[in-house]
């Protein structure tokens, strides 16, 4: 049901991500701001700009699946990358 493992590539989508964004608006930034096709079943990470909700998407067999998590307090540390 659940196939994130640590085989899969990962990429963080640069800047920030409205949080607002479905699937379908998720792809066209995955294709359009990164270069990449999310049916090749990669996991694209995106951070909103106060870094406390993170979505994952991700292509499997069937369809996409999207990961939305939501922190109470604190927030995410992403890391350094150019």
């Amino acid at each position: 049901m659940f196939c994130l493992n640590d085989t899969m590539r990962y990429f963080l989508c640069p800047g920030k991500t409205d949080m607002r964004k479905g699937m379908n608006s998720l792809c066209g930034v995955i294709h359009d701001k990164m270069g990449y096709d999310v049916r090749l079943g990669d996991v694209f990470i995106f951070i909103n700009r106060q870094r406390t909700t993170m979505k994952l998407l991700h292509a499997e067999d069937g369809g996409l699946v999207l990961y939305i998590k939501r922190l109470e307090e604190g927030t995410f540390r992403l890391p350094e990358y150019d």
